[in-house]
């Protein structure tokens, strides 16, 4: 039977990566490798990959107080345009807490961006799209995005595929701008941090 159509190996592989992921996002600096195009139960992996991301960076990026309407309200993510990443997530977060809060996932259309959220993943590669969503998404926010010009238009992390391997730019600036401060930890992992407009 050939490797790539072997069930195990694939299943042995995909848990491989996802638990590389996990020692990535502790901030031990290693990278995954995690092959974008790859697919297990039904989600792509690069889906995968992200959803885990998302979710770990929530535990690295300071909300102010005013983010939140009280001490136990929760930490919303909203997910615009990746509606299988969105599942994948809910999946993720199921039953987890962050700094004692619950975590809801949300997936939102278009419309909706400028909904009080705490993380807003755009999803698409669109740039015009984007930039809309982006410019509509106000607030103490992590806005994360997956298109080329994603920090150019204001988003604060910006997935990027390197090497095959799913990997995140970071723009200060736009942390700044928001209202969120990340931790040291989140950017010594970064495949780039953006120190200012540019």
């Amino acid at each position: 039977m050939k490797p790539s159509t072997n069930p195990g190996l694939r299943r042995s592989f995909s848990g491989w990566a996802l638990a590389s992921l996990a020692v990535l996002c502790a901030g031990i600096g290693l990278l995954p490798p995690v092959r974008a195009q790859s697919a297990i139960a039904g989600v792509p992996l690069e889906r995968r990959v992200k959803a885990a991301f998302l979710y770990k960076f929530l535990g690295y990026t300071d909300f102010p107080a005013s983010a939140f309407a009280d001490v136990t309200a929760p930490l919303t993510i909203g997910v615009i345009g990746a509606d299988d990443l969105a599942v994948e997530l809910a999946r993720v977060v199921a039953g987890r807490t962050v700094n004692n809060r619950a975590i809801e996932v949300r997936e939102l259309r278009e419309s909706d961006a400028g909904a009080r959220v705490h993380l807003l993943f755009v999803g698409g590669t669109d740039p015009q799209r984007v930039a809309r969503i982006v410019h509509q998404a106000t607030g103490a926010m992590l806005v994360v995005t997956e298109s080329d010009n994603g920090l150019q238009v204001g988003s604060v992390i910006n997935f990027r595929i390197v090497d095959e391997r799913v990997r995140f730019d970071v723009a200060l600036d736009a942390a700044e701008r928001n209202g969120i401060k990340l931790s040291s930890r989140l950017l010594t992992v970064a495949n780039r941090v953006q120190k200012g407009a540019q």
